[in-house]
């Protein structure tokens, strides 16, 4: 799981007409907590709309996973993986998220890399979380692949591996299903999303402030080493304690030029108009470490809080609004 939890909220106890609900979902539990009525809607018909739209948000998080994950072999895109050399016509779903994926490449110097799914394999990150079931996917080459051996047609929707490969969206999967999810979610206003610290706070709490949030402690568990207050923005905290290898106790953000885990940061917190932005943008700092992290967000208008393996602090000037 990410490191960003809510932290204790100070308002009332949850009206009887909010919607709160916690489901497991692509590898960790997914929290949807919808604020209050409808305006201008009946009691009865308004707590009916908002159990209904909670349904249809967390159906996308299903179906991007259907579409997304790397530890399923039958789906989308580890199905394409089979398939190298030819140009593949693929879900809208699963192009945007590649699409995406290769733009956030692009603009980090490949810092951010889809391509490393099969690095991942060999550093142990390759165990599906219902089953338990050690996923391995034999290729035909060994040869260092890139962002650059992904190619995209956008009028025909279509994606094209020049080389073997598979290609990981755990950067930008999760992310893309809040987002889908914020979308049905928009008409109540006030509401807020929790995919395993992957979040999106819409509007107010309950009590009528912007949404409490609070950053772990990187080093200490039961810590939280900052406080957030948020409203209509995604927050997302990648971290070098989330995931550990079972191989060589690397953690599970790999610098695509090295295919080690990057050393250079403990954690990053980015704050951004989506949730897909938001978690691509964390790994691929994550991987820049701090002073080209800050850069980056600088330069496409996202505030972040970086913390260093030594705990020392760097953040966007932004980031003080939020506090």
């Amino acid at each position: 799981m990410h490191s960003l939890t809510q932290s204790s909220q100070h308002y009332p106890k949850r009206p009887s007409n909010d919607v709160l609900r916690t489901v497991p979902l692509m590898g960790t539990f997914v929290t949807i907590h919808v604020v209050g009525q409808v305006a201008g809607q009946e009691e009865d018909s308004g707590q009916t709309m908002r159990n209904e739209a909670v349904d249809r948000a967390f159906d996308w998080f299903r179906r991007v996973e259907e579409c997304c994950t790397r530890f399923e072999p039958h789906s989308e895109v580890m199905q394409l993986a089979n398939q190298a050399g030819v140009p593949v016509q693929v879900s809208t779903i699963l192009y945007h998220a590649v699409q995406f994926a290769l733009a956030v490449a692009e603009e980090s110097e490949g810092a951010f890399d889809p391509t490393v799914g099969y690095a991942m394999e060999e550093h142990g990150f390759n165990r599906e979380y219902r089953t338990g079931q050690m996923v391995r996917t034999p290729l035909d080459s060994n040869r260092p692949v890139s962002y650059r051996d992904v190619q995209i047609d956008a009028e025909r929707e279509t994606i094209t591996l020049l080389r073997p490969l598979i290609i990981d969206l755990g950067a930008v999967a999760k992310g893309l299903a809040v987002d889908l999810a914020a979308r049905e979610l928009q008409p109540f206003n006030n509401f807020a999303i929790n995919a395993g610290g992957d979040l999106y706070l819409g509007g107010c709490n309950p009590s009528g402030e912007p949404w409490s949030i609070g950053i772990r402690h990187p080093r200490s568990d039961n810590e939280l080493i900052d406080s957030l207050r948020i409203s209509n923005r995604a927050v997302c905290t990648s971290g070098d304690y989330e995931r550990r290898s079972s191989k060589d106790d690397g953690h599970h953000i790999l610098d695509p030029h090295t295919g080690s885990s990057a050393n250079g940061v403990a954690s990053v917190t980015v704050i951004a108009p989506t949730a897909m932005l938001a978690d691509a943008l964390a790994t691929a700092a994550f991987v820049l470490g701090p002073t080209a992290g800050i850069q980056l967000f600088d330069r496409l208008g996202v505030d972040g809080l970086i913390i260093s393996p030594e705990l020392e602090r760097f953040a966007t000037r932004g980031m003080s609004d939020y506090r």
